[in-house]
Parts: structure tokens; C-alpha cells; sequence
């Protein structure tokens, strides 16, 4: 926990971020430190970037306060998405136990903020603080059983990127400047966690608008050299930032299998 003293005990912030590297997601977990009274595998206190708000700081501030501390990220755009303030969120006698070894108020009601984030893993460096021991990358299928009701934060927070991208060009910053559609396909194959059918995923995406081929093709390549594309910004800030149905109008097979 910060060390500073004048923090509100039932309100907190979790950011969960996800991390694109080799082509798999990644969420960005912590490893609580542990009390000495506190007998379990670390392991089992993993847990999502997350602590109680400061009384004199707004909920967007206090999560990149919050995620600085615990993981050393700092500048990354967070987007709030849920709140969650079930009576019981604090089930597990793991984590009754950890709350009164940092917490003035351990069994007060916490409801909290979550925020999510979608970056390039292989461009942070990781630097944990506070009560975080460490800050690790953990692939998205293999995420275990985490503190408090952090598993039911994580999934929501999938869940509205899965439904995001097929709103917003998003992600196009985690690719090359130039990339191949296969690249791009690697990329929303990561995120939904399911195949694409290849010819309906490059027809579409060209008819979006959002990429633009390039003359350039990949070189010293043992197989058909792939043909390079941009995303075309321009269009997308001519829009404003506003949403796009990727799917487009009427077209319910866009992630054919």
C-alpha cells in the first residue's frame, strides 16, 4: 500500500493491461509481498495492479498513480470500463488475511474503478514498488486463480476489448510502421482469441479503409513475398476518433472461423 496515510478506504482503482508481444496477449500481473504471519505459495498472490484512492485525487489520477507504484509504467492511456462493488468481493480467507497485514481498515467495503490498456509488452520495462514484489507478464490463457475477484475484472475487461476492436481501429500501434495483413490477422487473432477466416478478414479490412498497401513487399523471405501495408491514419482523425463498425453494415460473418 502507499505509504501516505490519507487514503479512502472504500473506494480503490485496478487497471488491468494487456500486453501484444510475439504475437500472444499478455496481462500485466503483481506478485503481492507477503506478511510474515501469512503461510501460501506465492503464487497464489498474484493480482491485477490495483490499490485504494487518495481523498484528494480524482479516480483517472489515481490510477496511473496507482499503476506507476506497483508496475513503474507510467504515460499509458487508460480507459476507464466497469465499477465493481459486490458486498462479498473479499471471499478468500487468502485474501482476508493479506488486507489485515496492510490495510488500516481491512474489513471495510471496497467498491473499485476498473481501467484497461492495450500495449506493447516488449517496449516496458517493469519496475514493481510498494507492495507489488514483482510485476509479471502472464499470457492470457494462462491466467490462475487471482486475488480477490480479479478473474471476473480481467475477463470483463476482455471482453470490452473484444467488443472494442470491432469498433475501433485499436492495436494498429502495437504493429511495424509497415506490416503485411498477416500480421495485422496475427494481431486480432490475439486479442479474440479465436481463428479468422483469411479471405474474409482481408477483404473487409482493405474495404475499411483503415489500411493502405504500399508498393514495398517483404524481401529474403523463404515463401510468396507478402505485400506491405499503412495504417491510414488520416482517415481515421478525419473521422474524430469516432466509432467504426468493422463489421460493417449487414455483414454478420466477419470472424468466420
Amino acid at each position: 500500500m502507499s505509504g501516505i496515510k490519507n487514503l479512502n478506504p472504500h473506494v480503490s482503482v485496478d487497471c488491468v493491461i494487456f500486453g501484444y508481444e510475439n504475437q500472444q496477449l499478455k496481462l500485466l500481473l503483481i506478485r503481492r509481498t507477503l506478511h510474515q504471519t501469512i503461510q501460501d505459495a506465492p503464487d497464489r498472490f498474484l493480482a491485477l495492479p490495483g490499490d485504494l484512492v487518495l481523498e484528494d485525487e480524482d479516480l483517472n489520477e489515481a490510477a496511473k498513480r496507482v499503476l506507476k507504484e506497483l508496475t513503474g509504467l507510467d504515460n499509458v492511456f487508460l480507459e476507464q470500463f466497469a465499477a465493481f462493488g459486490a458486498p462479498e468481493r473479499v471471499k478468500k480467507e487468502k485474501d482476508r488475511q493479506w488486507l489485515r497485514s496492510v490495510r488500516e481498515n481491512p474489513e471495510a467495503r471496497v467498491i473499485t474503478v476498473a481501467y484497461y490498456s492495450l500495449i506493447d509488452a516488449a517496449a516496458c520495462i517493469l519496475q514493481p514498488g510498494s507492495f507489488s514484489a514483482q510485476a509479471v507478464w502472464v499470457p492470457i490463457r494462462e491466467v490462475p486463480e487471482l486475488a480477490f475477484d480479479h478473474n471476473e475484472i480481467f475477463e470483463n475487461a476482455l471482453d470490452e476489448l473484444k467488443r472494442k476492436i470491432q469498433l475501433r481501429p485499436i492495436g494498429f500501434e502495437l504493429l511495424p510502421d509497415k506490416f503485411t495483413l498477416s500480421e495485422l490477422q496475427s494481431l486480432y487473432e490475439a486479442i479474440l482469441g479465436r481463428d479468422l477466416d483469411k479471405r474474409n478478414f482481408r477483404r473487409k479490412m482493405l474495404r475499411s479503409g483503415f489500411v493502405t498497401p504500399l508498393e514495398e513487399k517483404q524481401q529474403g523471405v523463404a515463401n510468396k513475398p507478402a505485400q506491405f501495408y499503412q495504417f491510414n491514419r488520416q482517415k481515421y482523425e478525419e473521422l474524430g476518433g469516432a466509432y467504426v463498425n468493422l463489421r460493417l453494415e449487414g455483414d454478420d460473418d466477419y470472424f468466420l472461423n
